[in-house]
């Protein structure tokens, strides 16, 4: 994935912060035929700010309710 108003490099340096940017990309933006760490999605569910019909549709796959 190609971001031009972002720098990685000093992105990068932190790796928490790198990840919740890369997984809101891959979430908002497109997958580009990759998969998404489901644990890494888990870790940081609380923090991520995504489209709220995504988020709905991946906690309702990620936490599914059981009857």
């Amino acid at each position: 994935m190609h971001n031009w108003s972002v720098n990685l490099v000093e992105l990068k340096k932190d790796k928490r912060q790198y990840a919740v940017w890369r997984l809101e990309q891959t979430v908002n933006f497109g997958l580009d035929g990759k998969k998404i760490n489901r644990a890494e999605i888990k870790k940081y569910w609380k923090i991520l700010n995504l489209d709220r019909n995504k988020k709905n549709y991946l906690k309702m796959m990620l936490w599914p309710k059981r009857s």
